[in-house]
């Protein structure tokens, strides 16, 4: 009797939500980004404004960062008379009217929802850093003034950021990398569990964006000369 009393009481414990490791970036500026539009060169239906409020959320969760979300962004670009940003010299100016340190560019490479799901994804960081206001700036003709001449050298070591992945979650180690990422943000009674993010896409691509996201802070840290973020990757995204 005593040991069934106790098999019961075992199988009544709800089991108990993981831990996902925080994540902060740690240089002596805390910087404001703002999130873009997405842009889409998979071929595929993708929401341009959903997959940076999938970003954004992504991005809250960093410590000593903070956010503007995407549509304060559009509201810019639609005053500038432009629907993206093609040249670190307008995404200077959009920082500009936003008071942001830097954009952040979402751009998805690949996107298959059926599972295994599959997603390519590159965010790109452009800062502002050195540019002086003008006045009467058409953000539309700096497109053209972008285009280098024939004998201009690009530089070596250019002011942007950019990380890339791509997620296939036919992958061993990408698919072993998503139950990792699962603890501690499933509901761990709820119906599929860890397997929401193979069939729910949205969940799945904030899985991606937050494995870049890691890896766009290291970059950032390492080239401001500041400590080198400690929590893994998830995993494989080749």
């Amino acid at each position: 009797m005593a040991a069934l009393l106790v098999g019961v009481a075992s199988c009544a414990t709800p089991p108990k939500y993981g831990q996902e490791p925080p994540l902060a970036l740690r240089t002596r500026n805390h910087p404001l980004w703002a999130i873009a539009p997405a842009l889409n060169l998979s071929g595929e239906q993708v929401d341009p404004l959903l997959q940076a409020d999938l970003l954004y959320e992504q991005l809250q969760a960093v410590g000593n960062v903070t956010v503007i979300p995407v549509n304060r962004v559009v509201a810019v670009y639609q005053a500038l008379g432009i629907d993206k940003v093609e040249t670190e010299k307008q995404a200077m100016v959009v920082c500009e009217q936003l008071g942001c340190d830097g954009l952040i560019v979402p751009t998805v490479t690949a996107y298959d929802p059926y599972n295994p799901p599959k997603f390519g994804v590159a965010l790109q960081l452009l800062g502002r850093s050195g540019y002086v206001a003008e006045p009467h700036i058409d953000a539309r003709l700096l497109v053209r003034q972008a285009t280098p001449t024939e004998t201009e050298v690009l530089p070596a070591h250019p002011q942007f950021i950019q990380v890339v992945g791509v997620y296939d979650a036919a992958n061993g180690s990408v698919h072993g990398a998503v139950l990792d990422y699962a603890k501690g943000r499933n509901d761990p009674v709820g119906p599929l569990g860890a397997k929401e993010y193979f069939v729910n896409m949205d969940r799945y691509c904030g899985f991606a964006y937050h494995a870049l996201i890691v890896e766009m802070i290291h970059e950032v840290e390492s080239r401001e000369g500041g400590p080198v973020v400690t929590a893994a990757t998830p995993g494989d995204h080749t």
